[in-house]
């Protein structure tokens, strides 16, 4: 199956102006997030192609400088699926797989994108698919310290026994009183800012209208469930590597110190 990744980037971020340009330092220097976003997909194996979606020349010409093929996109795209659609219409491509790796999360492994991808390969039901992961006792201390600080963080998941979606949210969802969290239960999973769709599902959720719960989280995906699509999570192992996306300033530092760890 051929398979396309997308990696929708906007300049005029609600929270965070001119995100995608932002600095992280690692081991390896300065770096964008999205060169480091970027970088992150050109390693996943078995893709055909990797492009960047955007519809700021800013954020374009930094992308060409290093390299990276660019779809400019309408700036009327509400959020990354509607861009990732945009861009295939746009571009002519055509994919059996579309993978839209969100441009704030450079720290995503390879293998959870793999194993995404091979979900959908044996599955054909399979219209869309996101991975989860289970968190660890830091992980979900940022999520708690993020909520009380009144912080919009990270994006939790609950899903059913055949592992499909039930809800995403960006409270910390199921709830545990406090200090009853224990990360050997993992009955807290973080959503990872990573989908696979069938291009069908993409044409689909365009000509759906906005929900309420999708208004209320600003969560792109509840578009799908609030119209009774199913959404399959696939719980991906962290490994000896720690998740976390760029959503605030304060997540700069968090990153970088995962970077320098790493």
């Amino acid at each position: 199956m051929s398979v396309i990744i997308f990696i929708p980037a906007r300049y005029a971020s609600t929270r965070y102006p001119g995100k995608p340009l932002v600095t992280l330092k690692g081991p390896d220097g300065e770096k964008s997030l999205i060169q480091r976003s970027f970088e992150a997909a050109t390693a996943v194996k078995n893709v055909d192609a990797v492009y960047v979606a955007t519809d700021d020349d800013r954020i374009k010409s930094a992308c060409e400088a290093f390299g990276a093929d660019v779809v400019m996109t309408d700036e009327a795209c509400a959020n990354g699926t509607e861009r990732c659609a945009d861009a295939l219409e746009k571009s002519g491509l055509s994919a059996d797989i579309v993978v839209n790796l969100q441009g704030d999360a450079p720290l995503t492994p390879p293998f959870f994108v793999e194993r995404l991808i091979e979900e959908m390969q044996a599955d054909p039901s399979v219209a869309v698919a996101t991975p989860v992961l289970a968190c660890d006792q830091q992980t979900y201390d940022n999520f708690v310290e993020d909520r009380k600080a009144d912080r919009v963080g990270g994006t939790t998941a609950v899903f059913d026994q055949s592992r499909n979606a039930i809800y995403f949210s960006k409270e910390v969802i199921p709830y545990k009183k406090p200090g009853s969290f224990d990360e050997a239960k993992a009955d807290v999973f973080h959503h990872v800012g990573l989908y696979g769709y069938r291009p069908d599902a993409l044409a689909t959720y365009v000509g759906l209208e906005e929900g309420p719960l999708e208004a209320n989280e600003g969560l792109e995906q509840l578009r799908f469930l609030e119209n009774g699509m199913t959404i399959r999570c696939v719980q991906v192992p962290a490994g000896d590597h720690m998740f976390w996306e760029l959503n605030n300033p304060e997540d700069v530092p968090r990153i970088e110190a995962i970077l320098n760890a790493q």
